[in-house]
């Protein structure tokens, strides 16, 4: 039983022999004694007053001295108004420190056959051009977010959609056979998702040109600028062949087919470069090729089941009315399927091959309002998660020059910003001249770490939700807020371990009780211990960010600590090794929430 537990349920008896009264355990607060206090842990005693039937103050004083009488963890207390302020007895933190120490993932918990199952989504890329750093966020995100899942006692499927097909495909598609004269990523030299949003980004330069040259000629004929423009629109050439194509590809014609199989192969060459640089994976991928026929399977079963209706054009709708929405569109007249019928399709899939408890779609916000009508579709066609799917919503990714624009080929390529970051990780290392000794190979793999561990972390500290700007330099820092501080501080606790490995130090035996042990050392306890409830509360908000700053704050902590006190040249071979152990733990806990981060350690900078 933990410091915690043990006073809850004293407190539960305290309760029940002094007032008579049965109380849950969730009406016992505990948090954290204020820094200008006296104490560890605070009870709030505000819930017991209507039992007890005394003021604050007396309530507080009555179970503080009960606590200290009966509650060995407890050494004294003192009260300020309804508040318990309670010191906690030394053998207590030494015993929580060995408890720490004896479990390599303290704070975490494993999953079992009978562990709910949680599929998250994420990713999504389209293949007509190579992932940017939105998709950046959104894939760190969502493994992120795994990695927190499964420490919270979760069995979790990785999962990724990967939108194969459409009119923004079918332009890729024309474009290379127009102006590609048959270039492949080998002749070349391009990954092949490269050189397939070039082929994106091509097509729009030519459709703009020929817009510009219809519109100019429609105002010429007497239209005004905006029918000119409609007008250039319904009649380029070059969007009616892109349409075109997207019909015959729906229609199975085999030589588009097989353009499209070869240039979508170049792309998942190339995204799986990328995804094996940034450290993601999925366990399962489907492809809207699949799914949308299947979403247009169901669909018409729930039109035949009266949840749908078509109109007179031919086109299938949902009435949301009654959900304080309006009509949405899951086939248009011709037939054709929108996105919503592939995530319906998909979902499908989904549920025939995992037995799904929880659904998390890491989706841009954006999308908010196709999940809140997604989710209704769902719970109305059946799935038992429907209702409860949940979206992780967050924010897009902002630069300093303003937002991206992939039509225009103005975004930051995922695989470019990794390449710089590393590079700006090496520059900074040998700078500061943190690569003295080391080979060559050693220098390069650490610049990797640090430079995506830079990146990784700027990206999840910061709240989800809310819109980010992306400051390349400001992340590489190695002091403040960043991955590479936090790094860098592993670095050197694990310097100290090994110098203390050659002196001989054994640090495997259990701690004795009656260490003495500074406030300073209680501080750092009670900081580890807490990763607990961090690991608790992020699985619970979906929160990567509330990983990091708790990585933050502790790797501050312990920084002050050695500020302060000599590890290895303690004042006695008592503090030594407590501080031995605490400086061990505190790797320990960083690694570990890293991990959770996506993010590696360097076992020396």
């Amino acid at each position: 039983m933990n410091i915690e537990s043990e006073i809850i349920a004293t407190v539960v008896k305290a309760v029940k022999e002094c007032y008579g009264q049965d109380v849950p355990t969730t009406m016992v607060q505990l948090q954290k004694t204020k820094a200008e206090f006296e104490g560890n842990l605070t009870l709030v005693v505000f819930p017991f007053l209507k039992v007890s039937k005394l003021k604050p103050e007396d309530t507080a004083q009555q179970l503080g001295e009960y606590l200290a009488q009966h509650c060995k963890v407890v050494q004294s207390f003192n009260v300020v108004k309804g508040f318990l302020n309670l010191t906690i007895a030394p053998a207590a933190w030494i015993s929580l420190l060995n408890r720490i120490d004896s479990n390599p993932i303290f704070g975490q918990k494993t999953a079992n056959e009978q562990s709910p199952l949680v599929m998250i989504e994420y990713s999504s890329p389209n293949t007509n051009k190579p992932l940017h750093l939105g998709h950046v966020r959104n894939n760190l995100l969502g493994w992120s977010l795994a990695k927190i899942m499964e420490a919270n006692g979760n069995r979790v499927v990785k999962t990724n959609i990967v939108n194969d097909r459409g009119i923004h495909i079918c332009k890729s598609m024309l474009a290379w056979k127009k102006w590609g004269n048959g270039a492949t990523p080998e002749s070349t030299g391009k990954k092949g998702d490269h050189l397939i949003g070039d082929y994106y980004v091509a097509f729009d330069q030519h459709y703009r040109a020929e817009l510009a040259e219809l519109t100019a000629k429609f105002k010429a004929q007497g239209l005004n600028d905006e029918e000119a423009e409609k007008r250039a629109k319904e009649e380029s050439p070059l969007m009616k062949e892109a349409h075109n194509m997207l019909v015959s590809w729906e229609q199975g014609d085999e030589e588009v087919r097989a353009l499209w199989k070869m240039m979508n192969n170049w792309v998942y060459q190339g995204f799986d470069e990328t995804y094996k640089a940034m450290g993601v994976s999925f366990d399962k991928i489907y492809y809207e090729s699949d799914t949308y026929l299947e979403g247009k399977a169901k669909v018409e079963a729930g039109l035949d089941k009266g949840l749908f209706f078509r109109k007179d054009d031919g086109s299938v709708w949902a009435d949301l009315s009654n959900e304080g929405l309006d009509q949405k569109l899951l086939l248009r007249a011709d037939g054709t399927s929108v996105y919503m019928t592939q995530d319906i399709g998909t979902a499908d899939l989904r549920f025939k091959d995992y037995p799904i408890d929880k659904m998390i779609y890491v989706v841009g916000n954006e999308q908010n309002y196709h999940f809140q009508v997604l989710s209704i579709l769902l719970d109305r066609l059946g799935f038992k998660w429907g209702k409860e799917l949940v979206h992780f919503s967050y924010g897009m990714v902002e630069l300093p020059n303003g937002k991206m624009k992939s039509r225009e080929g103005t975004v930051v390529d995922a695989d470019e910003l990794m390449e710089e970051m590393i590079s700006a990780a090496r520059r900074t290392s040998e700078e500061l001249g943190k690569f003295a000794d080391m080979s060559e190979n050693e220098r390069n793999e650490i610049a990797r770490i640090v430079g995506l561990g830079a990146l990784k972390y700027f990206i999840l500290k910061v709240d989800a939700r809310k819109n980010m700007l992306f400051n390349p330099e400001e992340s590489i820092d190695f002091n403040g807020n960043t991955g590479p501080f936090i790094q860098y501080t592993y670095a050197r606790i694990r310097s100290i371990m090994r110098k203390a490995e050659a002196e001989g130090f054994d640090l495997t035996n259990t701690l004795a009780d009656n260490l003495p042990i500074n406030e300073k050392e209680v501080q750092l306890i009670q900081k580890l211990n807490s990763f607990e409830s961090v690991v608790e509360q992020a699985g619970k908000d979906y929160s990567p960010s509330g990983i990091a700053n708790y990585c933050y704050e502790l790797t501050k902590d312990f920084n002050q600590f050695y500020h302060e006190y000599s590890i290895l040249n303690a004042e006695n071979a008592e503090a030594k090794t407590l501080r031995l152990t605490l400086a061990k733990n505190v790797a320990k806990t960083i690694k570990n929430g890293m991990q959770l981060l996506g993010i590696e350690v360097p076992e020396r900078m």
